[in-house]
């Protein structure tokens, strides 16, 4: 190693250190990491700054315009209280419910923390109103779901994921493979999203027993306003561009920064400048744009390869045994998870895919892909910080976090994985 890579072996494993330790804020250690990259010249400006040509940081960013747009018209509370009209009927009912309105939120609002934030409040307004107190066992119980449903479902849908995003980035930075939606969908929906999600209410219901009272709500739903109407005009038209992607080759982010230049257009749009500035999470833009980096900077040096070669003399990997080498890079991810977080993985993972699959005799892409079911089960909360946001919003305990996440991670480690590789064989990833 000549004195270049060391210096950017040093930068790198810095910036990791801090993220993974959360000495400094996140946005933070992404501009030292700029800072660090350009002063000591690891590489040109053009690969540090390249996350910011990314889509991924651009869906990043749309998502969050979307997001304020959504809560500012009244659109989402208006959809999420009409849902909960019918979700107190049952324990089961309310569980597998908010699920379903985590998930199915996740199609039109990139943004985690966006769904979160949106659905702690209503969520726990409608606990209160069936008779669950705030701490108690269903409280704790419906906050984990919103956690939970809002991160580890929403991998399976390409857009509404940081780590997604990140993968995204970097592949395309990396590997030039572009990624799609209805492809990315097909192959991660039936386990990590339709049998995580009933994995997970299952578990809920288990662990946290509760016995809503019904409510019954008589008034009849003021009619959509004029801006409600339009905007979600504006959705339904975004989330058919995202889901015919692959027929009109536009990738998402340019379809999401579209709908979102529109709702910041003066007088026809919805968002005005203060709500602009106040509503978009520009620390996480800069650290999404950190980690592309970061990722873009692992290839260009050589770093990734050298890392992937070194994890192969201790990973089982083989052409010959197909199970072993998809379980192995399974683990490789989840122990990249303790250091990195969710939002770090694809960032190391997948600069290292290429050296991966020739020790594996899988493809690049199914090499890639095989790290999203991983990163979708964190062992810890502190791995994904939607599921550290939810239960602070929710004031869930962070033993009660901690026991569920060992708990799900568990089953779906014994029960999904290897489900989760009949799915890839059945595709012929694998």
């Amino acid at each position: 190693m000549n004195v270049e890579l060391w210096l950017t072996t040093a930068v790198v494993a810095i910036t990791i250190l801090l993220w993974a330790t959360s000495l400094l804020p996140e946005f933070i250690t992404a501009l030292l990491f700029f800072a660090a990259a350009m002063v000591f010249k690891v590489a040109p400006a053009d690969t540090i700054f390249s996350g910011f040509a990314s889509s991924a940081f651009w869906l990043v960013f749309s998502g969050f315009v979307l997001g304020v747009a959504i809560k500012k018209v009244g659109l989402a509370d208006r959809l999420a209280q009409k849902l909960s009209r019918h979700l107190t009927q049952s324990w089961p009912t309310m569980v597998g419910g908010v699920m379903l309105l985590s998930y199915a939120l996740a199609f039109v609002m990139p943004s985690n923390m966006g769904r979160i934030a949106l659905l702690v409040p209503v969520i726990g307004a409608m606990a209160k109103q069936a008779g669950i107190a705030e701490g108690s066992k269903g409280w704790i119980g419906l906050m984990l779901a919103v956690g939970f449903g809002t991160f580890a479902l929403s991998a399976s849908i390409l857009p509404a994921n940081v780590p997604n995003l990140v993968l995204a980035g970097a592949a395309e930075n990396a590997w030039h493979q572009h990624l799609t939606f209805m492809p990315w969908l097909l192959l991660h929906t039936p386990v990590t999203g339709w049998l995580k999600g009933g994995l997970i209410t299952l578990c809920i219901i288990w662990l946290f027993p509760a016995r809503p009272q019904p409510v019954h709500v008589a008034a009849v739903a003021a009619p959509l306003r004029r801006d409600e109407r339009r905007l979600l005009v504006v959705l339904l038209l975004t989330l058919l561009l995202w889901a015919t992607d692959s027929w009109h080759g536009i990738s998402p982010a340019w379809i999401g920064l579209v709908a979102a230049c529109f709702c910041l257009l003066p007088r026809v749009g919805f968002v005005n400048g203060e709500a602009f500035a106040n509503g978009v999470n520009f620390r996480t833009c800069l650290y999404v744009g950190g980690i592309l980096g970061l990722a873009a900077l692992v290839v260009q040096s050589g770093l990734g390869q050298r890392v992937g070669d070194a994890v192969q003399h201790f990973a089982p990997l083989s052409p010959q045994h197909p199970w072993l080498s998809f379980l192995s890079l399974t683990g490789i991810t989840s122990v990249l998870n303790f250091v990195l977080t969710a939002n770090g993985v694809p960032a190391m993972y997948t600069p290292m895919a290429e050296s991966l699959s020739q020790a594996s005799g899988f493809s690049l892409m199914t090499v890639m892909m095989i790290q999203v079911f991983a990163y979708a089960t964190p062992l810890l909360p502190y791995q994904a910080s939607p599921i550290v946001v939810a239960m602070g919003l929710g004031k869930v305990p962070a033993k009660e976090g901690i026991r569920f996440c060992l708990i799900v991670s568990g089953l779906s480690m014994l029960l999904l994985l290897p489900l989760n590789y009949l799915w890839f064989s059945l595709l012929g990833y694998v």
